[in-house]
């Protein structure tokens, strides 16, 4: 089979295309066909060798597909089930393994493409609305980049929940699929001063919560944005890590709260997980949750689609196809 593995570590450059031996399903495991795997910047982290990783390694974490074959112990899925699954490296090639533990079941109303697209990026919504910051009818919430693939999902659910979203995108292309999405305010970050304007359109009030996935260079102007014992919820690092923190920094600004959750504590049993993704493909099933994934990419072009994801040349969800 082939898959795109790092040899070392760096730039997209080092992204290699090779020919491996189909794996074959351990105890409690199952073989998997890949019909559509996600392209997430978690990704990005392990091939910078931000998060370590042991060489050679085959990326990727999310996929979806058909189920080839199954150990002898597994009864609970077959071959020729559709599956899909996340939080599994090896996801960036013709084949691969997974737990059955962690394998959720694609409705029949719901496409590989659609379910790829959905999985990591719709539970990482799912769990901070619904979780990290449960967020109430009437709350006023800033979600940072509204136009990238979590982000989009993230207004979605958010208005859903009865929240007044505020988000911030870089261009006016962007902000029309945030408008779209549900964003009641977007605040263009390459015109404006977000943190200001996040005070003029709370009246000074500021937010009880700040979801950024940015990191480096929105972080503190993220805090300038909450109200007394606000929530800042930092769970991603898109223009790099934060730098060090003096904690009583978070007194002096109104007892305030900082969490870096990760999904898979969020999911961490298989009940969790099941629910999370039924809430999300029910919502693409009847239209309440509406995806983008526009930008499809053969799986000898993952280099490509990283540089387009850093370079921030995409919005909505990125997919190789093996």
């Amino acid at each position: 089979m082939q898959a795109v593995q790092i040899l070392t570590t760096g730039s997209a450059d080092v992204l290699t295309l090779r020919d491996l031996p189909t794996p074959t399903p351990a105890s409690g495991e199952a073989l998997i066909r890949i019909e559509a795997s996600g392209v997430n910047f978690i990704d990005t982290y392990f091939r910078e060798g931000r998060y370590p990783a042991k060489l050679p390694y085959t990326l990727g974490q999310e996929a979806s597909g058909i189920v080839e074959s199954v150990a002898p112990d597994v009864t609970e899925v077959k071959p020729g089930d559709r599956v899909a699954w996340c939080g599994i490296p090896g996801t960036y090639a013709q084949f691969a393994v997974a737990p059955v533990s962690r394998l959720v079941p694609i409705p029949v109303s719901v496409s590989f493409n659609d379910a790829a697209a959905a999985l990591t990026q719709g539970i990482t919504a799912h769990y901070l609305t619904h979780s990290t910051y449960a967020i109430q009818p009437g709350d006023e919430v800033l979600i940072h980049a509204g136009a990238g693939g979590t982000g989009l999902l993230f207004i979605q659910m958010a208005k859903s929940l009865g929240a007044r979203v505020i988000t911030t995108v870089s261009t006016e292309e962007k902000a029309a699929l945030a408008r779209d999405a549900g964003a009641d305010e977007i605040i263009l970050y390459t015109k404006e001063d977000f943190a200001a304007r996040v005070k003029q359109l709370t009246n000074g009030r500021g937010l009880p919560v700040v979801y950024d996935s940015v990191g480096k260079t929105t972080f503190e102007q993220s805090l300038q944005c909450l109200r007394p014992r606000g929530l800042m919820v930092l769970f991603g690092g898109s223009s790099g890590p934060v730098p060090p923190f003096d904690l009583i920094r978070l007194s002096t600004m109104g007892s305030l709260y900082v969490t870096r959750p990760t999904m898979k504590d969020y999911i961490a049993t298989t009940e969790d997980l099941r629910a999370r993704t039924r809430d999300i493909f029910d919502g693409i099933a009847n239209g309440t949750l509406k995806l983008r994934a526009e930008h499809i990419y053969p799986l000898t072009e993952a280099a490509q689609a990283h540089r387009d994801l850093e370079g921030r040349k995409t919005t909505g969800k990125l997919l190789l196809i093996p």
